[in-house]
């Protein structure tokens, strides 16, 4: 790994997200820019996600979900679909050894039945030989969306009530939280955008109620460690209050 940058160093030492999620916008457009294939840009912004993840891992930081292949991205050509799933097998060969010798539990969320079976096999499999990695969760979120997973939550809480395995009333914030696919993670303290466009696209709604967000004009394949530390040190600069006031905040400081 490299070693650590004097920014690294600092942002090292002040209050650290428990949870980043990361839309990595701006692949194809990086091809297009350069008169190459769509593709070899999601080839360059593979290469971001591991310089990216190593960084996450070396500031310490709990959790962090990428995402990867939205549900809306199987309306795209087949061919550019059938490469994506390509690089994710690839990713998956090449990073193995890094994500175990380095503790990282890689977690991922999605329709996974919708992923064709040589990358969903290899996918669930490195899930579950890393099940047991305590130093960082990697979640990948693929073939995913987060207002279908609401409404998987929403189905499996009715289904519960129409068992008399609980009553409607029990339904409230906790309940519906234990049935969505990031149980278990910490609450999403961060989301980074890349590549100018100031969306969420249907990625983590429910988890970023209270997540800082910080929108980069970088395109992901240039995406680099810099950028990255430069949007963990604007969220350090940020006043978090929760429904409180800056005074109460400074007074149960005191």
């Amino acid at each position: 790994m490299k070693p650590e940058s004097s920014l690294e160093q600092l942002v090292k030492q002040r209050p650290l997200p428990r949870h980043i999620g990361i839309i990595m916008d701006g692949n194809g457009r990086w091809a297009e820019l350069r008169g190459q294939p769509r593709l070899e840009g999601h080839r360059e912004g593979a290469n971001r996600v591991r310089e990216v993840t190593r960084c996450a891992r070396r500031l310490g930081l709990p959790a962090m979900t990428l995402y990867a292949f939205s549900l809306q991205n199987w309306m795209r050509p087949w061919d550019e679909i059938e490469g994506l799933m390509a690089l994710l097998s690839e990713y998956l060969l090449k990073e193995r050894h890094e994500i175990l010798d380095n503790q990282i539990r890689l977690h991922v969320i999605g329709e996974l039945g919708r992923l064709p079976k040589e990358v969903r096999g290899p996918l669930l499999e490195l899930c579950a030989a890393s099940a047991s990695n305590t130093e960082m969760v990697l979640t990948l979120a693929v073939s995913y969306g987060s207002r279908e997973e609401l409404a998987l939550a929403a189905r499996r809480l009715a289904q519960k009530v129409e068992k008399g395995e609980m009553s409607a009333e029990e339904i409230g914030v906790e309940a519906l939280e234990g049935e969505l696919l990031t149980q278990g993670l910490p609450e999403v303290d961060m989301l980074i955008r890349t590549s100018g466009e100031l969306r969420i696209s249907n990625f983590l709604l429910w988890q970023i109620a209270y997540a800082e967000l910080v929108f980069s004009s970088t395109l992901w394949p240039d995406f680099r460690q810099a950028q990255f530390l430069d949007c963990l040190a604007e969220y350090q600069q940020r006043e978090r209050r929760f429904g409180h006031t800056s005074a109460q905040l400074r007074s149960s400081s005191t």
